[in-house]
């Protein structure tokens, strides 16, 4: 079936009519004359059966319904100019995937190791876009996403990464000023994450140790900003240990504290099904980021065309990797 899509002339006439409010603005922008933008608006009407501006003798007012399509036609352009500046910057031969993640487990855990990537894959440049929410993978411009599990992956090819089990950890010289043991735990400062609000109390029945109210204290979005605040010296924060290795090793940051015990999420790497024209690159990152969660397990990563399990339309069902922090899930391979 043909689609039913307006010239990109057209759509370029209105979008920046539309933002400029004026034919005679847009058409200096675009080195136009002022009449070549009002046919090529016309002529949009005419296609779309809507009147999109008000002419009031020489000057035209966007109505509201065109303002609203104004805005998708911009969001359109935009990408559509942004794909064509990846594709004209990139090598003959080579290929790139565009990933969508979490922007704390970009910046913390995958970005430090992505040299190692291109060490092995020199020809395939790795975009990586912040993807807060849950998405439909399918039709979404992306190759691949790094993400919590959760049932808006179903029908995807999902893979167990990491198991987020939540540690406390403080700047040392926030340490040396209290008691020190784990009664320091309850009369140090406490870092809250916005959205993991009973984390603390949660970390007080894993442990046994007790602590008076614990969901005073300061609250912050990102677990980045949890770790910046604990570097400061501004209290304790309950983050990933894979967030924090770096700084625990440099001594920036310890962890005098036990674990927690309970997951508070699992990473998964989310492929669509079918993988698609990208298949060999997605294979190569899939591959590779499989090898770096599971390094120190002892085991191996399974092959990604064979490996995986899908979610369901009953809700989601864990995909049997064995996480570098966690425990290990019923497996479903499925091909």
């Amino acid at each position: 079936m043909r689609r039913k899509i307006p010239s990109n002339a057209a759509l370029i006439a209105f979008e920046a009519a539309a933002r400029h409010g004026s034919f005679a603005r847009a058409a200096d922008e675009l080195s136009l004359t002022e009449g070549a933008i009002s046919r090529q608006i016309g002529r949009l009407e005419a296609f779309l059966g809507v009147t999109l501006f008000e002419r009031i003798g020489n000057r035209v007012r966007v109505l509201p319904h065109g303002e609203r399509y104004a805005a998708q036609v911009r969001e359109i352009l935009d990408r559509l100019h942004r794909d064509s500046q990846y594709l004209m910057g990139q090598p003959s031969g080579s290929a790139s995937l565009d990933i969508a993640t979490i922007p704390t487990f970009a910046m913390r855990w995958l970005i430090p190791r992505l040299s190692r990537f291109r060490q092995k894959h020199p020809n395939i440049t790795v975009h990586l876009t912040e993807r807060l929410e849950p998405f439909v993978l399918a039709g979404s411009g992306f190759d691949a996403a790094i993400h919590f599990e959760h049932a808006a992956w179903t029908g995807m090819r999902t893979y167990s990464l990491l198991h987020e089990v939540l540690i406390p950890v403080c700047h040392p010289a926030l340490l040396k000023e209290s008691k020190g043991g784990t009664a320091a735990l309850d009369t140090l400062p406490r870092l809250h994450r916005r959205q993991n609000p009973d984390a603390w109390q949660h970390y007080s029945q894993d442990t046994g140790i007790a602590l008076t109210s614990p969901a005073i204290g300061a609250r912050y979005d990102l677990h980045a900003m949890l770790i910046e605040a604990a570097v400061a010296g501004l209290g304790v924060a309950l983050v990933p240990r894979f967030y924090v290795e770096a700084e625990l090793a440099q001594g920036r940051l310890v962890a005098p504290w036990p674990d927690g015990k309970s997951i508070s999420k699992t990473f998964c790497l989310v492929l669509p099904e079918p993988i698609g024209l990208s298949g060999e690159p997605v294979q190569a990152f899939a591959q590779w980021l499989l090898g770096e969660a599971m390094s120190g397990s002892g085991r191996e990563p399974p092959d990604v065309w064979s490996g995986g399990c899908f979610t369901t339309m009953t809700g989601h069902r864990p995909c049997g990797l064995q996480g570098a922090a966690g425990n290990e899930h019923e497996t479903q391979a499925m091909s």
